[in-house]
């Protein structure tokens, strides 16, 4: 499976980058270094971030913690990312809709990826 990948934040107007081609140099937004995204696999705290995959006749459905995330105006989750050995799917939320996605992905191998507005990247493998 390819690397995934990575993620940049701008840590002053809330820019998010993925880098399709990485090279050399820094990325910069409003004048200051991007911040590299790290991927979090473990939930801490009262809030639930990794993601939850299940499988369904028609491919997969990946939920947002085991507990639904909130989708709250200010704290919701933006995107959920899902990828196989060929393809990369993207499901992008708004506040007030279900954390959760179906994906066509019949592949026994996937990593998936959320984007949390708050608390960053997190990860769980399939």
């Amino acid at each position: 499976m390819t690397n995934l990948l990575e993620v940049y934040k701008c840590m002053v107007c809330g820019n998010i980058v993925k880098v399709v081609h990485a090279s050399e140099g820094t990325l910069v937004c409003c004048g200051q270094p991007m911040a590299l995204q790290q991927e979090k696999t473990a939930d801490q705290g009262k809030e639930k971030h990794v993601p939850v995959v299940e499988k369904t006749a028609n491919g997969i459905i990946v939920k947002i913690g085991a507990v639904p995330h909130p989708m709250e105006e200010k704290h919701y989750i933006e995107w959920v990312e899902v990828r196989d050995k060929e393809k990369v799917y993207t499901r992008y939320f708004k506040p007030g809709e279900k954390p959760e996605a179906e994906f066509p992905v019949k592949s026994t191998e996937v990593k998936v990826r959320e984007f949390c507005s708050v608390h960053g990247l997190w990860t769980n493998k399939a």
